[in-house]
């Protein structure tokens, strides 16, 4: 694939001196650069990214283009439960996590228009897609929910992370209405679990289940 810029992008955390997740940020790098053509940097990508587990508590974002590697820092977002919009803004399919992202920036720039703090994307057809940079789930009775990567969104870390927690959950394709009066939360590998404070302005309720899923989210040392 001969596209110069065009390339791939893993955020990752650093939580008390180490990278929880970094095999599998790497392993999807790996995946995704064989999948997509693209060509492998020559540097050793765990290498160049764990110093910087000694920087503390932070973001990673680790960019491959053209060949080549680098790495950025950035402070932790706050832990704070979001109120979240549904964007009109059509989702569009991202298996790969690429820098292509135009759907995303203009979904979260409706949502800062709409005073929220982020949206919800669905496709074309009304399912329930992803957010802007995070999974979402939420509590049916017994049942946790979530698309199905059918739908072409991302296989997220923090997605397969709270796959691996919960007991029963159900992927599979859900229109908009399927999310009224649920318990949502949304996941990735930077925030871990966070429940969602409202939709479309509307509160959403809390169910304990979400906080023992955080509390088990990071793998330990």
């Amino acid at each position: 694939m001969d596209r110069p810029g065009y390339g791939l992008i893993e955020t990752m955390r650093v939580r008390e001196g180490r990278i929880p997740f970094l095999p599998r940020h790497l392993a999807r790098l790996e995946r995704s650069l064989r999948e997509l053509g693209l060509p492998k940097p020559s540097q050793d990508l765990a290498a160049l990214v764990t110093p910087f587990s000694a920087t503390g508590d932070a973001v990673l974002r680790l960019e491959v283009r053209d060949g080549r590697a680098s790495v950025t820092v950035r402070a932790p977002p706050p832990v704070e439960t979001p109120a979240v919009i549904a964007a009109s803004q059509a989702h569009r399919p991202y298996r790969h996590k690429t820098t292509e992202r135009d759907c995303f920036v203009d979904a979260a720039g409706e949502a800062n228009r709409a005073e929220a703090d982020d949206a919800l994307l669905l496709t074309h057809d009304g399912c329930v897609a992803e957010g802007t940079v995070w999974s979402v789930f939420w509590w049916d009775g017994d049942l946790l929910r979530t698309p199905t990567l059918d739908l072409g969104i991302l296989p997220g870390i923090g997605r397969a992370r709270v796959l691996e927690l919960a007991a029963r959950v159900d992927q599979g394709r859900y229109a908009r209405h399927a999310l009224a009066g649920k318990s949502l939360f949304l996941t990735n590998a930077v925030r871990g679990v966070v429940p969602i404070a409202s939709l479309d302005g509307l509160p959403v309720l809390l169910d304990p289940r979400t906080a023992e899923l955080a509390e088990g989210f990071w793998p330990p040392a």
